[in-house]
Formats: C-alpha cells, sequence, structure tokens
C-alpha cells in the first residue's frame, strides 16, 4: 500500500481520522502540538537560507498535511500569524511579512513581496450556504490568494480570498481588495479599485 491509498484510507475511516487530527492537534485549541512543531514540521516545511521567523512572538501555526515554503532571505516579523491549516502558504524569495499580519492559507506570495503592518490574507471563507447550520460546521470555501512578484501591500490592509494581484503592485493603506488587479498598477480604497497604471510608452504613472 502507498502513502496515497493509506491517506484516502485514513480519510475515509471517520474513527481513526478524528484519532490521528487530535494526536496532531487538540479540537479545543486548533494549534499543532509540541511534538509536531519539535519533530515533524522541520523535516517537512522548507526554510531559505538566511530567512528569519521571529517565532517568540509570533502564532506559526503550520501543520504537516500542508506547505509551508519559506523562500531565501525571507523576513517574518513579529507578532504575525501563519496557518495553513486550509491550505499552502508559500512565501517567496527576499519576501517581507511585516508586524502583527496575519497569512491564511491557501497563499502564495512571489519574489520580493512586502506587507506592511497588520496585514490580513485568508484563502477561505466559512461556508454558509446552508441555513440551517451554524457556519462552523459548514465546509470551508477555499479560493488560493496569489501576490504577485514585487509587489507592496500597505498596513491595515485586508486581501479576500481568491484575489490575484499582478507584479509590481501597489496597494494603499487600509485597503480591502475584494477582486483582482493587474500587474503594474496602484490600487486603494474599501473595495479597492485602480486608481494609477504605468504607462510603458510614456515611462510614467497615469491616472487609471
Amino acid at each position: 500500500m502507498n502513502i496515497s491509498d493509506l491517506k484516502e484510507r485514513i480519510k475515509k475511516n471517520k474513527a481513526v481520522k478524528k484519532l490521528i487530527l487530535n494526536l496532531i492537534s487538540p479540537s479545543s485549541n486548533p494549534k499543532p502540538r509540541l511534538w509536531v512543531r519539535v519533530f515533524v514540521n522541520p523535516w517537512i516545511h522548507k526554510k531559505g537560507k538566511g530567512a528569519k521567523i521571529r517565532r517568540r512572538r509570533s502564532r506559526i501555526d503550520v501543520f504537516p498535511w500542508n506547505k509551508f515554503d519559506v523562500g531565501d532571505k525571507v523576513l517574518i516579523e513579529d507578532f504575525t500569524t501563519i496557518n495553513n491549516g486550509a491550505g499552502d502558504v508559500i512565501i517567496g524569495n527576499n519576501s517581507r511579512v511585516g508586524i502583527g499580519s496575519v497569512i491564511i492559507g491557501p497563499v502564495v506570495l512571489g519574489i520580493k513581496v512586502g506587507l506592511g503592518q497588520h496585514v490580513f490574507i485568508a484563502g477561505f471563507n466559512h461556508g454558509y450556504a446552508d441555513a440551517s447550520k451554524d457556519s462552523n460546521e459548514q465546509d470551508l470555501v477555499k479560493k488560493e490568494v496569489v501576490i504577485g512578484d514585487e509587489s507592496h501591500i500597505g498596513s491595515n490592509s485586508v486581501i479576500l480570498a481568491g484575489v490575484h494581484i499582478g507584479t509590481r503592485v501597489q496597494i494603499g493603506a487600509g485597503s480591502v481588495v475584494t477582486k483582482d488587479i493587474p500587474s503594474y498598477c496602484v490600487a486603494a480604497g474599501n473595495p479597492a479599485r485602480v486608481i494609477k497604471k504605468y504607462d510603458f510608452q510614456k515611462k510614467e504613472w497615469v491616472k487609471a
């Protein structure tokens, strides 16, 4: 029996699945247990050369069943929260996650992406289609967030599930990004809208 077959058998057996999940994380406090953080995660998750994660004052709640890949020379500042329970979290080389920011997968940050302070990014929403059930009891609606190379997200901004932000985009502070933003644009507001675009012929930023 290969690993894929074993995973499928575990998923189908509710009792075994519940037991394994409880060994990895207590149901009342969804964070990886100490033995997972010390003996499992370091062998599964990638941390690039020169990367710094200020763990002492942050919550790096990463689980072994999804990726947590951190590229070379990445800086993850104090008081951040990162959770890959719902999907992969991938942070490209030379990116920076500002103080107090929250990243909940599935999220992909490209190369040299900069997050200001207290940025919130989540790649899922709680499902609410069945009005007879609490949304906490319904399946998550997962939509990957992708932020392109050399884009910068201003402080206190919110990036909603499913949003794709292009290359070299500037998002103004305090913005709520609900839709995709194309490359070489400046966007701001709630909801965020494109206010400038880079004109390659004029070689300058122009009003959208």
